[in-house]
């Protein structure tokens, strides 16, 4: 009898510190997916062409648009988008940079400052989502990418996601990227023959390996998809631009 009232009160003292806290943070509010998470599964990449997405879904995609091209000769000069772009105003954007190089191709530490600084006014853009970086660099190239990377992550604005693409092999059987500080790496699964060829002879599948590869994926609306894009984010390439007609077919695509 005696223990019976000890757990009697034992559990009233329970639920009034309970009753406490709540009374106290009545408001509290239910912890929010954030950074990549928060965006819908779904985004949808715009280049460097006309593009109408007005009739996308902003809860259904998010708009990966190109904001400028970064290209490395012997200076670097940087191109901001010249065609427009429409989309609802609502919708979560993400600003994509795409470096390029031509020969030769001076890689030292002052174009590493300019192009840190180009990617960091891309980031700055109000109302973005994250910032996606867009090089497919030669294997030379990779200490300056990394170099990029490392300075841009300790510049960027807090918080604010960082995303790569990354060729298929970058994934699969080569694993330099497995360190940078990004929030993804994105494999890209289209016109990705190339990838397939300079894989090792005994390999048994070509198949992706690489942690930072394996929450999101990049295909086309032409070529065929990889089997396991549940549960990832998916970027699509419009092989025909898009416009309400070419966004109408792809939606129809999706499970």
């Amino acid at each position: 009898m005696r223990i019976s009232l000890i757990r009697s009160r034992s559990i009233l003292f329970a639920l009034a510190v309970l009753a406490v806290c709540l009374e106290l943070r009545p408001d509290a509010p239910l912890q929010q997916p954030s950074g990549l998470a928060a965006l819908p599964h779904v985004a949808l990449w715009s280049w460097e062409r006309r593009e109408d997405l007005r009739t996308a879904d902003p809860h259904r995609f998010a708009i990966a648009s190109l904001d400028q091209t970064v290209t490395i000769g012997v200076t670097v000069r940087s191109q901001p988008r010249r065609d427009a772009l429409v989309y609802p105003a609502a919708a979560r954007r993400i600003s994509v940079v795409r470096i390029e190089t031509t020969k030769p191709a001076v890689l030292d530490e002052e174009a590493r400052e300019q192009v840190v600084a180009a990617l960091l006014a891309s980031a700055s853009q109000p109302g973005i989502a994250a910032l996606q970086v867009d090089f497919d660099a030669t294997e030379s190239q990779r200490p300056f990418y990394r170099a990029v990377l490392v300075d841009l992550r300790h510049q960027m604005p807090p918080g604010l996601p960082l995303s790569m693409t990354a060729l298929a092999s970058w994934c699969s059987f080569d694993n330099w990227i497995h360190d940078l500080p990004v929030d993804e790496a994105v494999p890209m699964f289209f016109r990705m023959e190339p990838d397939r060829r300079r894989a090792p002879a005994n390999l048994e599948a070509f198949q992706i390996r690489e942690t930072l590869c394996q929450t999101s994926v990049g295909v086309s609306t032409d070529e065929p998809w990889p089997p396991d894009t549940a549960g990832k984010h998916i970027y699509v390439f419009p092989d025909h631009g898009w416009n309400a007609r070419t966004l109408a077919t792809f939606q129809r695509r999706l499970p």
